[in-house]
């Protein structure tokens, strides 16, 4: 027996959504969920491997700058990077691999190298570090 409330249209705005079906519903579906998941897990994970590059960037331009005061000749500030390499287990590039000039009074130390992060079996991201203690002129002025 149906009720006369439903008949008359009636119903309680509560009631008559849920008459309306699936159509009101809202909300991410099963499948969607797991996909979204899986991208966010995929993303994490990617940015967990690249922290290793990122902590090694930072110790290369701790090293640039404090090299950049340290020698007056080439080969000094070589020797100095290495040793600051030895200490913070710098592996991607060494004291040969720096680019050493002089611009006007100022020793000018550049660096440039690239980080492979392997992610799937041979898929690999790559990403291209730079830098110099021109770059940062405030922070290698000496005291």
């Amino acid at each position: 027996m149906l009720d006369a409330s439903v008949a008359s249209g009636s119903l309680p705005a509560r009631r008559r959504a849920a008459w309306a079906g699936p159509a009101r519903q809202r909300g991410l579906s099963l499948v969607s969920l797991i996909f979204t998941g899986v991208v966010i897990v995929l993303l994490l994970a990617i940015g967990m491997k690249s922290v290793p590059a990122l902590t090694e960037y930072f110790a290369i331009e701790r090293a640039v700058q404090r090299v950049a005061n340290e020698g007056q000749t080439v080969p000094d500030i070589r020797r100095a990077f290495d040793r600051y390499a030895t200490i913070d287990d710098i592996k991607s590039i060494t004291g040969k691999d720096l680019d050493i000039t002089k611009d006007a009074e100022r020793v000018v130390v550049s660096y440039s190298y690239s980080y492979s992060i392997p992610v799937i079996d041979n898929v690999r991201i790559v990403i291209d570090f730079s830098g110099s203690n021109r770059d940062h002129a405030g922070r290698s002025a000496s005291p």
